[in-house]
């Protein structure tokens, strides 16, 4: 039983801040750390992040005079939090959106940097990297689409140091919050097997566990049970939290379950899938990444169940 993932986060979580949420209403503070040199921002351009490549690639986090010039208002500088290991007096981080700057404008503050989507850094930096990018940008994508008030349609301003945006109409005043939508993923097994899916949009040959999203007056087990229902006509019983993952993709906790079959016909919704099989402990154990048949991503909770499943473990 040794070697199993279930001890510490999934990749993407493990944020290395104190997110200083007392601070975001002290305008003095704020505009104190934006205006201190030792504060960092991490620039993140059309939901990209410069990631500075060699033998060990890093996300790029800019100091401000490195930035000169481009932290105007439309950047909205929103506060990620401060260094957790150095207490009030550790350095603030803030994210700011530069997608409306030249790409090689902000790549000539970067040297030796390149933009890469995070599906893609992932795989390479560090994984303190990986969540703090995740985390900037879920924020930057939701200011983006949030820009004007839900309830009235008038412009709304960020506040809460960006992890709010307020309707600017006086009569409305509605204030929005960063938007998480949930998902169950869910290792349905039986025994020796277990079953895995495929879309067709997604890469050549990768298979899956099966995901839905939670719908509203439904908990959590429901909506494992009806997904794997909907989807693959499979009746499952017992159910067992396992973990979760920030998914920012755009913005989506995934929350990981393992589910015990109570039947065995396939019958695949075929809107939602190409198709569902049932796959043996060992065929999976002896096979390899092709193009006609391949895992997920080291980096997704998808992956992390299939694997703890394969190790032997099932959530007590």
């Amino acid at each position: 039983m040794t070697g199993l993932t279930r001890i510490g986060g999934n990749v993407l979580s493990g944020v290395a801040l104190d997110r200083a949420a007392h601070r975001r209403t002290d305008a003095a503070w704020l505009q104190t750390r934006l205006d201190d040199p030792a504060t960092r921002f991490l620039a993140i351009w059309r939901q990209s992040a410069v990631i500075r490549l060699g033998p060990e690639p890093r996300a790029v986090i800019h100091y401000r005079e490195t930035l000169d010039g481009l932290l105007d208002a439309r950047a909205e500088p929103t506060l990620l939090g401060i260094d957790a290991d150095q207490g009030e007096e550790g350095a603030a981080h803030f994210v700011v959106d530069l997608s409306h700057v030249a790409a090689d404008d902000l790549l000539a503050r970067s040297p030796g940097g390149e933009l890469l989507d995070l599906r893609d850094s992932v795989q390479i930096v560090p994984g303190s990297d990986s969540a703090l990018i995740a985390y900037a940008r879920a924020l930057t994508y939701w200011h983006r689409r949030h820009r004007f008030c839900g309830a009235c349609g008038a412009p709304a301003e960020p506040r809460e140091a960006g992890h709010q945006r307020r309707c600017t109409r006086e009569e409305c005043g509605t204030v929005h919050f960063p938007r998480t939508d949930t998902a169950v993923i869910t290792l349905v097994h039986d025994g020796d097997e277990c079953l895995l899916c495929r879309q067709s949009r997604w890469p050549p040959g990768m298979h899956s566990t099966l995901a839905g999203f939670l719908e509203p007056g439904e908990s959590l087990e429901e909506c494992v049970a009806r997904e794997i229902g909907e989807e693959s006509g499979i009746v499952i019983g017992d159910v067992r939290y396992h973990s979760s993952q920030p998914w920012p993709f755009p913005g989506t906790l995934m929350v990981g379950f393992m589910a015990q079959a109570l039947s065995r016909e396939i019958a695949v919704d075929e809107t939602e899938l190409e198709y569902a099989h049932w796959y043996r402990r060992r065929d999976l154990l002896d096979r390899r990444d092709s193009d006609e048949f391949r895992l997920p991503g080291r980096y997704s909770i998808s992956r992390r169940l299939i694997e703890d499943w394969l190790a032997g473990y099932i959530p007590p």
